[in-house]
């Protein structure tokens, strides 16, 4: 990006909007990708990629019926939710993309927000698509430690964070962290009234602003950097497109059997692959509406489904756990729900047939990842399915099962699986050697899982030392890492336990130092001392003399997973 954001021009010209939108077509940045010409073949003969950017839908949708209801977005700080219509949005998505190249965004720019399910994350990407900008949502969960490496990482010179969000400062955060990282020159703070303000840095325009139609992101640049953590547990930043991520829309629609007068509820963080794909594009493929929540709370979701009449929810299995037990459910309305969509982690049968009651809804199970999207869900045709298995393939994805040589097992024998479609990240960024993708395509998920003869895939377990709690990926090893650190500690090994609503939460199981002891409080505070963030934290420790190990030394964590497994 040329040139420096500090002191950039604050003093806006709304008649000069569309000129200052146009200027951004001529933009020379460079993102340093180009999409390899066999992919695009691929693609093209395979007829997935609809060649579009979310744009191309949103600003169809605003033109048509720009007064149509949208977005609700709930703030449980706030008394009342925001609602907007297309065409206010639109006004909005104006405001903020005018502001990014007053300050300095060129096309392949790097915008990081660590943004909840407010109205201003879809705003802002919106806006990013419409200057060719690059978003970098960023969980709200995330703290200084994982913060630092991931805007730093990205290149980010922007970072856009509320002032505060479940009484966490994240202005400070974000202030300090622009201290540190020589590239970030720019924070923007949501609820803030100093003049780095959202509101004042991006205003919405007067009415009569005309909308410019342009946008310079196209269908195979760089959309979107989503940090994941992988089996080093350092964060890998997963690159999409807009055509990989719209590309495996409509298999999931068709699927499922969703259409345009669907509402469709996500409680999921929008900085989540679930929120981001399956709540924000979605709804703007489809033209649906769209209904979200900032912090999980299972008697207000069940309220807003209620006033809203949600028909379409996908969200990871604690969710439907809460949901599916919360308390009067016989006296909700729910005529309208009718399908739960479900990934992120395994679905125990007993609660597929206790939702699917109590909800009145269709549980659809299904598998995918931050890489790779939904490539699987169970057909609705064969909803019995969603009892023993995480669904068959949708149709823009090949799946197969493999053994340590790479090659394909019998149907019914475990192995890992791989997946190849059309909805495959394009790499991670700033890390070309990584990738786990081979000259075929295959990308190793890392996951164990058996297929049977009709290719329908069940999880059995994972070959990455990652534990997923509720839908999140814990990095084991960075855990363990700093673990180490602890004077007490002499070894330590870090395994998931199950759990019926999260899926798994996190044992670590220690040997100690002679004449040391160790407290799971003590564990606790020291990581948080190290920044970071709760959702990491170990929920059990077992102090043992030993911990199992191969002649060669190695750590034996299917036993101390199978431990865990007895001992909860």
């Amino acid at each position: 990006m040329a040139g420096s954001l500090r002191g950039a021009s604050r003093n806006f010209s709304w008649d000069r909007v569309d000129a200052v939108l146009l200027d951004t077509s001529q933009a020379t940045g460079d993102s340093g990708f180009t999409l390899d010409p066999e992919r695009l073949a691929q693609e093209a003969k395979a007829g997935f990629w609809p060649d579009k950017t979310i744009l191309d839908y949103f600003d169809a949708a605003t033109e048509s019926r720009p007064d149509a209801q949208y977005l609700t977005a709930y703030r449980q700080d706030r008394q009342q939710a925001v609602s907007m219509t297309y065409a206010e949005l639109s006004s909005r998505v104006t405001g903020i993309a005018t502001g990014l190249v007053q300050i300095g965004v060129k096309h392949g720019d790097v915008v990081s927000f660590q943004v909840p399910n407010w109205w201003q994350f879809v705003a802002i990407h919106l806006a990013c698509v419409r200057v060719g900008a690059v978003s970098n949502p960023l969980m709200p969960i995330f703290r200084e430690r994982e913060l630092e490496f991931m805007v730093s990482r990205s290149g980010a010179r922007i970072l856009i964070v509320p002032k505060s969000f479940r009484g966490f400062d994240h202005e400070e955060l974000a202030n300090r962290l622009q201290r540190r990282i020589a590239g970030l020159e720019q924070v923007v703070v949501i609820d803030d009234g100093g003049k780095n303000s959202f509101e004042s840095l991006f205003p919405q325009p007067p009415a009569q602003a005309n909308r410019n139609d342009r946008t310079v992101l196209q269908p195979n640049d760089i959309m979107k950097i989503m940090y994941t953590s992988g089996t080093t547990g350092e964060p890998k930043g997963v690159m999409h497109t807009s055509n990989t991520m719209l590309g495996s829309l409509q298999s999931v629609i068709d699927r499922v059997g969703l259409a345009g007068n669907d509402v469709i509820f996500m409680p999921s963080p929008f900085a989540h692959s679930i929120g981001f794909c399956y709540g924000i594009l979605m709804s703007l493929y489809l033209g649906a509406e769209l209904v979200t929540m900032d912090i999980w709370d299972p008697a207000m979701a069940m309220d807003i489904m209620e006033r809203h009449g949600v028909t379409f929810m996908f969200g990871a299995t604690p969710f439907m756990s809460d949901l599916a037990n919360l308390p009067g459910l016989d006296k909700r309305n729910l005529e309208s729900f009718k399908i739960f969509l479900a990934a992120g982690a395994p679905v125990p049968p007993t609660l597929v047939k206790r939702a699917s009651s109590v909800l009145g809804a269709s549980i659809v199970p299904g598998f995918g990842m931050t890489e790779l999207g939904l490539v699987t869900a169970v057909k609705r045709s064969n909803l019995d399915r969603a009892l023993d298995s995480d669904g068959c393939a949708l149709p823009h994805t090949e799946l197969r099962v493999v053994d340590a040589e790479q090659q394909e097992v019998a149907r019914g024998m475990e192995g890992e699986l791989q997946c190849r479609g059309s909805s495959n990240f394009v790499g991670y960024h700033g890390r070309p050697s990584l990738g786990d993708i081979d000259e075929q395509g295959w990308f190793s998920t890392g996951d164990l899982a058996k297929m049977d003869e009709d290719g329908y895939i069940r999880i059995v377990g994972r070959s990455k030392d990652i534990i997923i709690r509720g839908g999140e990926n814990i990095p084991v090893v960075e855990v363990e890492k700093l673990m180490h650190e602890m004077s007490q500690i002499n070894e330590v090994a870090i395994v998931g336990m199950p759990d019926k609503r999260l899926g798994e939460r996190s044992c670590a199981y220690v040997s100690l130092h002679d004449g040391k002891e160790l407290t799971l409080s003590e564990v606790s505070n020291f990581l948080e001392s190290r920044n970071l963030a709760r959702q990491y934290l170990p929920e059990k420790l077992v102090v043992v003399d030993d911990l199992p190990k191969t002649p060669a030394g190695k750590i034996q964590k299917f036993e101390l997973r199978e431990l865990a497994s007895r001992t909860i």
